[in-house]
């Protein structure tokens, strides 16, 4: 009963965060960036265009575009993934009908471009990272991912581009110029909310002073280093291989202190996903 307790709390957590971020993201689209015209990418780029032109509400188009997208991640991803997502887009549509008589804050384009991205940003991260997604171009993405050679991101841009070039035609040039810089906001606080300031990324280190950057890293930033046994494929001369955890905000510090004692180290840096006790940071003195 209490394991129970305990599932039905995480999902309710979850959608909780879910309804969070697409408050967040129809705020960045009510408040900041559709009174100044300034638009973002994907289904909602294109409902944000039909609604300026028809004069029909916004959230009638995000909900309504967004339907055969879903039944096509019904069939393809999942029916947990389609539930996350359906609910996301329709509480993104409601909000937005909600929001819709409320004034913008700014008349300032750029602050309504920069602080939206912003908004929309941490508000998409936030249902990504809880499982759902709110735009159907994502799900196209993932999909085509999967049975092609362009990874999710190159299919968003390559989609976004095109909805950002029709946006010029409609609001003008200088708009989508700036719903440009939006949309690169957006995507990178999306990446950050997704994965975290926290991220960790995975370092190898060859190098021949070894030793005294295995106590370097543990003195100065508190990591333990695996060290591996190499041998040079060409030379076939023997050499250690470093191997340390560390987060995103990390990464500069560990390069300054490999820098220290070996400029010409091979440094090879790759994201990976860490459980267990061993990677906690040890304290330093």
């Amino acid at each position: 009963m209490e394991k129970k307790g305990r599932k039905i709390f995480k999902v309710f957590v979850k959608f909780l965060f879910m309804l969070i971020g697409a408050t967040m993201a129809a705020v960045a689209l009510e408040i900041f960036l559709i009174p100044n015209s300034v638009i973002d990418g994907g289904v909602t780029g294109i409902s944000i265009m039909s609604s300026y032109l028809t004069g029909l509400p916004l959230g009638l188009f995000i909900f309504i575009l967004n339907i055969p997208f879903l039944i096509i991640g019904y069939k393809h991803i999942g029916k947990t993934f389609t539930i996350s997502t359906l609910f996301s887009v329709t509480a993104l549509s409601i909000i937005v009908s909600f929001l819709e008589p409320v004034k913008s804050i700014t008349n300032d384009t750029l602050l309504a471009s920069v602080f939206g991205g912003i908004l929309l940003g941490i508000g998409i991260g936030l249902i990504m990272r809880n499982g759902g997604c709110s735009d159907g171009t994502e799900i196209i993405a993932i999909i085509l991912d999967k049975r092609t050679g362009f990874s999710i991101g190159e299919v968003v841009m390559i989609i976004n581009i095109f909805i950002l070039s029709s946006a010029g035609i409609i609001f003008g040039w200088d708009r989508a110029m700036y719903s440009m810089v939006t949309y690169f906001i957006a995507f990178k606080l999306i990446d950050i909310t997704v994965e975290g300031l926290d991220e960790s990324k995975a370092v190898l280190i060859i190098t021949d002073k070894s030793q005294d950057i295995t106590d370097a890293l543990l003195a100065r930033l508190g990591r333990g280093v695996t060290l591996l046994d190499g041998k040079g494929g060409y030379t076939n001369t023997p050499t250690n291989v470093l191997y340390v955890i560390v987060s995103r905000l990390e990464i500069s510090k560990l390069k300054s202190i490999v820098s220290d004692f070996d400029r010409n180290a091979l440094i090879t840096i790759g994201h990976v996903e860490v459980s267990g006790k061993s990677y906690k940071k040890k304290s330093i003195h």
